[in-house]
């Protein structure tokens, strides 16, 4: 369970926070749990979900290439929510349950360059956005318009947000996620443990008060 409670769609009034709840917890896509904690704050409901709904209705970005991404910076970020649930949408877009693991790895096996491309842009934006070069926007103009390359830079950052809200408030995955997994060739096993460092090592040593 979050650390706070659940708002259920029917204490929202009627209007656009409401329609929105609705949408993001159904067809955008299993996200129940997390669309109940936003509830809390509706402006934010709105104008966050909102944002990606009207991004999924326009479909600007390919869906693979936004998978990738997505993957990548909640693998880097240890978010098992957002792994969880976008390993799966990965696979749907035509890449392997074992490419989609070693997503991270500087060779993975199964992409092409301009996947490869994608993944390393999202990585440089979550670890090094301040060292980014010329170089790398001259590469990506190649294969994306400007709007598409703003609309990925917004995306990648925000799935950030998104891993670090879910981490620190505990959301849980919603029913049926796991099953989800499975039926995609993926092990539960694959998920990050957010206790763990970048090299993948729970530390050791007295649990914190908060650990449960």
């Amino acid at each position: 369970m979050a650390r706070v409670g659940d708002i259920e769609i029917d204490a929202l009034p009627e209007g656009e926070a409401r329609e929105i709840y609705r949408r993001f917890a159904g067809d955008y896509g299993p996200f129940l749990n997390q669309v109940r904690v936003f509830a809390h704050r509706p402006p934010a409901l709105r104008h966050i979900m909102g944002l990606l709904l009207e991004l999924a209705d326009e479909a600007l970005l390919p869906k693979r290439h936004l998978e990738i991404a997505l993957l990548a910076v909640s693998k880097l970020n240890q978010c098992a929510y957002c792994v969880a649930h976008h390993t799966p949408r990965l696979v749907e877009e035509g890449i392997e349950a074992e490419i989609a693991e070693r997503i991270l790895e500087p060779d993975c096996p199964g992409l092409d360059p301009i996947e490869r491309l994608v993944r390393d842009y999202a990585v440089q934006v979550t670890e090094t956005p301040g060292r980014l070069r010329d170089a790398m926007f001259e590469r990506l103009k190649v294969h994306f318009s400007e709007a598409q390359i703003v609309e990925l830079t917004l995306r990648i950052a925000l799935c950030g947000f998104f891993n670090r809200f879910n981490d620190a408030l505990r959301i849980d995955m919603e029913d049926g996620v796991i099953e989800t997994l499975l039926a995609h060739g993926v092990s539960p096993k694959a998920l990050p443990d957010p206790r763990a460092d970048a090299a993948g090592k729970i530390p050791r040593g007295p649990a914190s008060e908060d650990e449960g």
